[in-house]
């Protein structure tokens, strides 16, 4: 198992870019690792945004993120308001977003969707964080859900128990509107956090996963 330090580098503001299709994406795929980052690095800058989202919805993702980057030196927060379903169909609106996007914020590193993700709206966020994105560190985080799509990751952030329970907590406190769910509960959550600290040898005993297409050492 390769470890490399996490560092950014030293040239002033360090920026995270945040893509979610939905409102509870970003932190079931990485709001673990989110909140060791900003434990462990306190000047970095977000930016966080939804492409699908509904009042009940937003109302909730609000929440979510102002836990989440609670402590963070500065973030933004930007919701829209594409059809849950629809991506594909509307491509071109949401690539309008990318665009805007690619000229406003100059991340040092960008969370996004799995590419082979089996959710149509999470396979488009993915293939146009590539389009738009070509020069930077892009790491695609992973969305349990019926279909079976988890794969094989190539990097793995561990996370200590106490982080993994307030990700946990934080998602079934805000969430509720999802409770109807049969998958979003904390076994879910747990379980997939102790496998990927399994295959990452995580002294902690947890990790979170992610696809690294390039990374340059």
């Amino acid at each position: 198992m390769l470890r490399l330090q996490f560092d950014i580098g030293q040239r002033g503001p360090q920026r995270v870019l945040c893509l979610g299709a939905h409102c509870d994406d970003i932190e079931i795929g990485c709001g673990g690792t989110i909140l060791r980052l900003i434990k462990e690095q306190p000047d970095l800058e977000f930016c966080w945004v939804i492409f699908g989202s509904d009042e009940e919805r937003q109302r909730e993702g609000v929440a979510s993120a102002e836990l989440f980057l609670k402590g963070a030196r500065k973030s933004q927060v930007v919701f829209h308001n594409f059809r849950d379903g629809f991506f594909p169909y509307i491509g071109g609106e949401i690539k309008e977003i990318f665009l805007r996007l690619e000229k406003d914020f100059f991340p040092d590193l960008i969370f996004s969707h799995y590419g082979r993700d089996l959710h149509q709206d999470h396979r488009l966020i993915s293939e146009l964080t590539y389009n738009s994105f070509r020069d930077h560190v892009i790491l695609e985080y992973e969305i349990p859900k019926y279909d079976g799509d988890l794969g094989s990751p190539n990097l793995f952030f561990p996370l200590e128990p106490a982080i993994c329970s307030r990700k946990v907590q934080y998602l079934l406190d805000v969430f509720k509107s999802q409770k109807c769910k049969y998958w979003f509960t904390e076994d879910t959550f747990l379980s997939l956090l102790r496998i990927r600290g399994i295959e990452a040898r995580s002294p902690s005993r947890y990790a979170e996963a992610f696809y690294c297409r390039k990374l340059q050492l």
